[in-house]
C-alpha cells in the first residue's frame, strides 16, 4: 500500500501499477476505516487480480484516528462533495475507473455517479454490502439511485 495523502492509499502488488489500467476507487463504511479488515481484504484481492485500487476515508473517520472518539457519521448527503473531491484527486487514469465502497461508501458513490458516467470518467459502480432496494422488494429503488436520477 502506498499512501497518496493523509486519508488515501493506493494498493497494488505490482510496482508498475500506476501505469496500468483499471482503478477501483473505494470508500469505507460508516463505522469502519479505509484499512478495516474487509477493506484490506477487498483491496488485496483486487490488487492480486492485477487491478489498481485507491482507497480513501472521509474526514470524520480520519479525525477519529488520533483518539477523537467515535462520533456518529454525518448523513450521506453531507459526504457527496468529499467523495467527488477524492475522485478528482486521482487525476487522469489510463483505464476504466470504477467507483464504490462498503455500505455508506457505496451509497455515496452511487449518489455521485451520474455526472461521472455522463462525463465518461467512470465505467462502473462497485457497492459492497449496500442494497439498492429494500429486502424482498426488488422493484423499489432506494433513495441512492433516486437522488442520482434527480441530480442528472
Amino acid at each position: 500500500m502506498v499512501n497518496l495523502a493523509h486519508s488515501a492509499s493506493f494498493d497494488s502488488e505490482d510496482k508498475d501499477a500506476p501505469s496500468k489500467p483499471g482503478i477501483k476507487h473505494l470508500a469505507h463504511g460508516a463505522g469502519a476505516s479505509m484499512d478495516s479488515t474487509l477493506m484490506n481484504a477487498m483491496a488485496k484481492s483486487l490488487a492480486s487480480a492485477g487491478l489498481r485500487v485507491a482507497r480513501f476515508e472521509f474526514a470524520y473517520t480520519a479525525a477519529r484516528r488520533p483518539g477523537d472518539g467515535r462520533k456518529p457519521p454525518p448523513k450521506a448527503e453531507r459526504l457527496l462533495s468529499e467523495y467527488v473531491a477524492a475522485v478528482d484527486d486521482l487525476g487522469p487514469t489510463t483505464g476504466p475507473l470504477i467507483i464504490g465502497g462498503k455500505s455508506m461508501g457505496g451509497r455515496v458513490a452511487g449518489m455521485v455517479s451520474n455526472p461521472f458516467f455522463e462525463a465518461g470518467w467512470v465505467a462502473g459502480l462497485l457497492c459492497l454490502g449496500y442494497p439498492f432496494h429494500p429486502r424482498k422488494r426488488p422493484n423499489q429503488v432506494l433513495k441512492t439511485l433516486q437522488h442520482n436520477r434527480s441530480a442528472s
